[in-house]
């Protein structure tokens, strides 16, 4: 017996399809270039009238080791974070490991209301905040009705 029932709609097996690969691999938002499981830094994405806004989860960095650009509607960040040496004996060999080290690169797709010239960034308790502002144009705005 097949798992593929067909209604009149032949289309709305491929949009199930769809939804079930999007909940096997997350669910990540398709502006998420790296969006795979574990992807180091991990950051949070949100929205609000007059910005996006951009929080990544990086403890233990500077401000000066992050690399921060916008080009044809991507917003790049990389770095590199340094292993940590345990203290004391220097023969001492890691037996487990859940601390990443190394170099990272994350691309997030900003939306088309993106301001690449009205960027702020910061770096606070180990979140890296980055703020993109949007264009006029594409701002809510009241209209009256006469």
């Amino acid at each position: 017996m097949s798992d593929f029932f067909f209604t009149t709609d032949p289309f709305s097996e491929f949009d199930r399809l769809q939804r079930e690969m999007a909940n096997l691999f997350g669910g990540f938002p398709s502006s998420l270039r790296s969006g795979r499981l574990g992807a180091y830094p991990p950051l949070n994405l949100g929205i609000t009238d007059d910005s996006i806004e951009i929080v990544l989860f990086a403890p233990g960095l500077k401000a000066d080791q992050f690399d921060v650009s916008i080009d044809k509607g991507l917003l790049t960040i990389s770095g590199e974070r340094a292993p940590v040496q345990p203290e004391g004996d220097a023969e001492a060999r890691p037996y487990a490991q859940e601390r990443f080290a190394g170099k990272f690169r994350r691309v997030i797709e900003l939306p088309q209301a993106a301001d690449p010239d009205k960027v702020e960034a910061r770096y606070v308790n180990g979140c890296l905040s980055i703020s993109v502002g949007k264009r006029e144009a594409s701002r809510p705005r009241a209209i009256t009705v006469s």
